[in-house]
């Protein structure tokens, strides 16, 4: 409700609003209007305009209401119920009846062909990294594209093994292996101390057996916790993972990825360390055992690199030009692999090669439910990252090419993706960057590029596969090493992100020191504490500013910030740029003081002090508000002046204004701390007042007590800060008369025309 500009409307509307002050006496009213009637256009608010908001009803419903509606909407059993489920579960149901075959056929073919062409080298040299045989990873990216094109809403999304999720599948692999008495080379099914039967239908396991079993098992429990967290509605939780957080991650993994491949690249056979400094270990063998370098994988992997690292950067230079990347790492691999049979690379120079490749399927089997204790833990990270890099990269190109894309249901997705297969030899998997990034660029229109890619990758099974028998593992290393360029390049982003914000970029170095010097779990833990941390710290200590007015507008800013900003007399405005609970409490007194100078409990003290001194030498029984007044602004000096030392402390504010426009909350601590300030100023005659609060934060004030009472202008809460200046003015006029009369009744007649003839 908006009231009148004049003077007379302005109280009334004071009047009317709720928890301001109230006039019992229509002459102290007539008074008040006088008074204000006769101030100067510079004395007087003008153009005050008081806004009276009257809030909705809230809903009258109960939590049992609310959780027997939606056991009703669940259980609700109906044809139309059952499609929407199944169309929700499966996607697929939904956009393939109307699969436009003229228009989206060509761009799901060819897409789908150039991935499975880049996939075929990429999933033998990331079964190399999760230490298992190379057809594994063929397993993994087969089942995994045909399963995620039915449950996927992301149309460009390429499912399949990852390398930092390989990374720490081997990790996890490998401390198996160890413990369960496996030798540390990795050629061969040698065993050290005893031999080990499964129970998962394989009989005798031998160390391939043994690390499959590890995987696969280690794959059911990622996809039972990424199910789950789906169907319980917790999506959200990747949203802990921020951009600079996931960004060090990343770059640490690929340093230790990087490091880990090495030893191919050199061939060298040294032992795979696990644990807090494996990656300065690793590094330590290296060195120590360089002398034994293999010269023909050296050779090899210098050439590799030599021709694919080029290639790629030409790739990444004329992708807008280019119809498809060319594909060179398949390329080198054929290459390479011809080269190594017809010279005889592993038995004349004693390379280390892939080895025999077996054809077709393998009967199903089931997880190792023994494992289960020890993968529990193991899994849990997996399950996060393979989730938050799935959905990232969903969310990018879907708003890219706008369409919807739903978190849970692809938490739902890639956990079938890694649920399912882990019964056919399959290990974790998530979205793949690079491969996601080829299937977009590559024009790919729906999630049918993914069953091509499938049915390159089946040719490769039933046919293909043998043929990579002589293919040197230094080649699956430098394949692997350069497709983590791109983790490798954010090395080159963080001066810029140091100039953005030094926090996230210290969340980054973090991250990544973490993950690559203590263990790549352990990074992942320590940044997400760290980035928490970072939260808490900025909410703890935030920016606290007193602001001033921008000249003839209703604009407030800070003052330490812009130029040209005037201050309001004996106003202060204070700004706390956070919320206001439990954690910064004191360090919002604190700051409040620093800011306005004016710590009301010394002030508080001191004018007691002096009070008690003036009533035991003069006997005057004063009010201390009037005498507040005289020494805040003085009259016209009268024919006898008190001693210095009767005066109080001279205050150059009557009002704070606390702005609450960046307190997103309060709660009861917060609440007690607004409501302890407010008395301490009132006890030195400043009034406080609120403004820009949230409805949220009104509804707390209200039931907390701070809006109850309507005897003081301090319980007031404006909706802008120019509406709580115009009243603070209003209200130190107003003051100040009622104070001048009481003043004026206490003199006795010969003083009053003694003043009346100066």
């Amino acid at each position: 409700m908006y009231m009148t500009a004049t003077p007379h409307g302005y109280l009334l509307s004071c009047l009317s609003s709720p928890g301001a002050m109230e006039d019992t006496s229509s002459q102290k009213s007539g008074q008040s209007k006088d008074v204000l009637s006769s101030l100067t256009p510079e004395e007087s608010p003008a153009h005050f305009v008081h806004v009276r908001l009257e809030e909705y009803e809230p809903a009258d419903f109960s939590t049992k209401d609310l959780i027997l509606q939606k056991a009703r909407e669940v259980c609700t059993c109906n044809h139309q119920t059952i499609i929407t489920f199944f169309c929700r579960l499966f996607p697929v149901l939904d956009w393939l009846p109307r699969y436009n075959v003229k228009t989206q056929l060509l761009g799901d073919v060819i897409s789908g062909l150039l991935v499975g062409i880049v996939a075929i080298p990429q999933s033998i040299s990331y079964s190399l990294l999760a230490n298992q045989d190379p057809i594994y990873g063929i397993y993994t990216n087969f089942f995994c594209n045909i399963i995620y094109v039915a449950m996927a809403t992301s149309r460009h999304n390429f499912v399949g093994s990852f390398g930092i999720l390989c990374l720490m599948i081997g990790q996890s692999v490998n401390r198996h292996l160890q413990l369960a008495g496996y030798s540390n080379d990795n050629g061969g099914s040698s065993l050290v101390g005893n031999s080990t039967s499964l129970s998962n239908g394989t009989g005798a396991c031998d160390r391939s057996c043994y690390a499959i079993t590890v995987a696969l098992s280690l794959s059911f429990l990622v996809g039972l916790y990424q199910i789950l967290l789906g169907f319980l509605q917790l999506g959200f939780v990747a949203v802990y993972l921020s951009e600079p957080l996931l960004s060090g991650f990343v770059t640490g993994s690929s340093l230790t990825i990087i490091t880990s491949q090495m030893k191919y690249l050199l061939g060298l056979k040294i032992p795979r360390h696990e644990g807090v400094g494996s990656f300065i270990l690793t590094w330590v063998d290296l060195f120590r055992y360089i002398q034994n370098t293999n010269i023909c994988d050296l050779v090899t992997s210098l050439v590799a690199l030599a021709i694919i690292v080029p290639v790629k950067e030409i790739n990444d230079w004329y992708k807008e030009k280019m119809k498809a990347p060319f594909p060179i790492e398949l390329l080198v691999v054929i290459v390479a692999t011809v080269i190594s049979y017809y010279f005889n690379f592993e038995e004349r120079y004693k390379s280390a090669v892939c080895g025999d490749i077996p054809t077709g399927f393998r009967k199903p089997t089931l997880p190792d439910i023994n494992l289960f204790s020890s993968l529990a833990v193991d899994a849990l990270p997996i399950a996060v990252i393979g989730f938050a890099m799935t959905v990232s990269l969903a969310e990018i190109f879907g708003k890219k090419h706008g369409y919807a894309v739903r978190a849970n249901q692809e938490m739902i997705a890639i956990g079938m993706c890694n649920l399912i297969p882990s019964f056919f030899y399959c290990f974790a998997s998530s979205a793949a960057l690079t491969k996601t990034l080829l299937k977009e660029s590559t024009g790919t229109q729906t999630q049918v590029s993914g069953l091509v890619t499938s049915l390159v990758l089946l040719l490769v099974l039933l046919w293909i596969a043998p043929l990579f028998y002589s293919l040197q593992t230094s080649i699956l290393g430098v394949v692997t090493i350069v497709n983590l360029r791109g983790g490798l390049r954010k090395f080159h982003d963080t001066p810029r992100m140091w100039q953005v914000s030094k926090l996230d970029t210290v969340v980054w170095w973090t991250t990544m020191l973490s993950s690559t010097l203590i263990t790549t779990e352990t990074g992942l833990l320590v940044g997400v504490c760290f980035a928490l941390l970072c939260i808490i710290f900025r909410t703890q200590r935030p920016r606290a500013t007193l602001l001033g007015k921008v000249s003839n507008t209703e604009i407030y800013e800070d003052q330490s910030t812009y130029k040209q900003l005037s201050s309001i007399a004996n106003i202060k405005i204070f700004r706390f740029e956070s919320s206001l609970y439990y954690a910064n409490k004191d360090y919002f007194k604190t700051v409040l003081y620093q800011k306005t100078g004016v710590n009301p409990i010394l002030l508080a003290a001191k004018h007691q002090r002096v009070e008690a001194q003036a009533n035991a030498d003069t006997g005057n029984s004063k009010s201390f508000f009037s005498t507040r007044f005289d020494c805040l602004k003085p009259a016209k000096k009268r024919t006898e002046e008190p001693p210095a030392d009767a005066c109080p402390p001279s205050i150059d504010m009557h009002t704070l204004i606390l702005d609450c426009g960046a307190m997103q909350f309060i709660d009861t601590v917060g609440l007690s701390v607004l409501k302890e300030i407010q008395h301490d100023y009132e006890e030195i005659g400043i009034q406080v007042l609120l403004a820009n609060c949230n409805p949220s934060i009104r509804h707390r004030l209200r039931e907390g007590g701070w809006a109850g009472k309507t005897d003081s202008g301090g319980q007031l809460a404006f909706h802008s800060i120019h509406d709580a200046v115009q009243f603070a003015e209003w209200w130190y006029h107003v003051q100040q008369e009622e104070g001048k009369e009481k003043k004026d009744a206490l003199l006795d007649p010969e003083e009053l025309n003694f003043q009346a003839s100066l």
